[in-house]
C-alpha cells in the first residue's frame, strides 16, 4: 500500500526492487524498538529466477500472491512457489474477497488446493472472508498455516477456530491483524485477538499466547516465539490487571480484559 503505486502496472523488477528497498530501509531500523521483518515481495506475472535469487540474497523470507491473477496461469503461480521454497523463501496468499485495493481475484478453497501456499492469509476476512464452505473445505482438507486476522469477519473467526479445536488441530493456526492497510491501524491488535480467542472462542490463555507465538513463528520460518536456548529473548513480563475480575494475568485474559 506504497503511496502512489499503480496497482495495474506493476512489473517483476518494480515489485522485487520495492522489497529490496524496504528490507534495507524499513526492516534496517527498530522503530520504537519493534522488530520488523520486511523486505515481503508481492509477485507479479512475468517473474524470473533472478527475482528471487535476489530476493533471497538481500534477507527476504516471505513472498505473498496479492497483485497476481491466480486464475491466469496456475503452473507460473505453482513454480513461483517451487522457487520461493528452493530459496527458503515462505508463500503467503490472499484469501477471501477482493482487497479494499480491488487490484486482486476473489481466492477460495479451490486455488488454495492446488497452490500449497506455507500460510494462508486471514482466512476470516481481510476484509472479505471466502464462504462457508470454503473455510470447512479448507480446514478438512489441507495442511499449511491458517491465519486470522483482526480485520476481518469474527463470524468466520470463530468457524474456523472451532472446526480447528474439535479436530485437535490449533497447531495450524496463526494470528496477524493484516493492518496497516484499508483498514487503517487496530491499537494492541495481536492482543485483541488474543482476548477473543481467549473469551469468545473458549480457548485457555497458555493455547493463545502458543498461538500467537510459537505457530505464528513456526509459519513464517521465525527464530522468534519460543523460550529456549539461543532464541531471541522477546520476552514480556506481566502481572495482574487491575480493575480486573481476573486475580492473576492468566485469568483477566481469559476473561477477556485488555492488557498494557
Amino acid at each position: 500500500h506504497l503511496p502512489g503505486l499503480d496497482y495495474q502496472n506493476l512489473t517483476p523488477d518494480l515489485v522485487t526492487n520495492l522489497a529490496l528497498v524496504v528490507r534495507a530501509t524499513t526492516g534496517r531500523v527498530r522503530w520504537s524498538e519493534v522488530k520488523v521483518h520486511a523486505g515481503t515481495v508481492l509477485m507479479v506475472p512475468g517473474m524470473m529466477e533472478e527475482h528471487f535469487d535476489k530476493l533471497a540474497e538481500a534477507g527476504s523470507i516471505l513472498a505473498k500472491f496479492l497483485f497476481y491473477p491466480l486464475n491466469r496461469d496456475p503452473d507460473e503461480a505453482k513454480r513461483y512457489v517451487r522457487w520461493c521454497h528452493d530459496r527458503g523463501l515462505r508463500v503467503k496468499v490472499h484469501t477471501g474477497g477482493v482487497s479494499r485495493s480491488g487490484a486482486n481475484d476473489v481466492c477460495g478453497y479451490e486455488i488454495l488446493s492446488w497452490l500449497q501456499p506455507d500460510v494462508a492469509a486471514h482466512v476470516s476476512g481481510g476484509p472479505i472472508p471466502m464462504c462457508d464452505e470454503d473455510l470447512d473445505e479448507l480446514v478438512d482438507h489441507t495442511e499449511f498455516a491458517l491465519e486470522l486476522c483482526s480485520s476481518g469477519n469474527y463470524q468466520s473467526f470463530i468457524r474456523v477456530v472451532k472446526r480447528l479445536a474439535e479436530q485437535g488441530r490449533l497447531n495450524r493456526l496463526t494470528l496477524g491483524t493484516d493492518t496497516p492497510g484499508g483498514t487503517g491501524v487496530i491499537a494492541r491488535g495481536m492482543l485483541r485477538n488474543m482476548t477473543f480467542l481467549t473469551s469468545v472462542c473458549g480457548l485457555t490463555a497458555g493455547q493463545t499466547i502458543a498461538i500467537a507465538t510459537g505457530n505464528t513463528a513456526l509459519a513464517h520460518g521465525l527464530e522468534e516465539g519460543f523460550l529456549r536456548p539461543g532464541a531471541p529473548a522477546d520476552i514480556v513480563i506481566a502481572g495482574r490487571i487491575e480493575g480486573s475480575a481476573g486475580t492473576s494475568f492468566t485469568e483477566a485474559f481469559e476473561h477477556g480484559d485488555l492488557p498494557g
